[in-house]
């Protein structure tokens, strides 16, 4: 099966991008750029609270490493319920042998 390529416009920034994207995943592709949109856009409003006017690149930037930053501290954390799912599971099944031996 060919998936069909269709040219989605999303706007960042009041920026309006064509970006080519397998029609089944245009709505994730739409959700990212409103979740990059809402994230820049925040860092804009900040940054002008404080008298500071920061460039569209800079913006970019400074969401791209904020976003990052979350991505792995998500990803620290999936690696440590994992260690613990996997801990559980090992006493999960050393109980279980133990209990089968007892019933030999």
């Amino acid at each position: 099966m060919v998936d069909s390529i269709n040219t989605l416009t999303v706007s960042i920034l009041d920026r309006d991008f064509r970006i080519n994207c397998p029609e089944e995943n245009q709505s994730e592709l739409t959700s990212a750029a409103k979740f990059l949109d809402d994230k820049m856009r925040d860092i804009r409003n900040a940054s002008q609270n404080s008298g500071k006017v920061l460039g569209a690149d800079r913006i970019a930037v400074i969401a791209a490493l904020n976003i990052a930053h979350q991505l792995q501290q998500l990803q620290s954390e999936q690696a440590k319920v994992a260690e613990e799912i996997d801990r559980m599971n090992e006493r999960l099944d050393d109980a279980f042998i133990q209990d089968l031996s007892l019933d030999l």
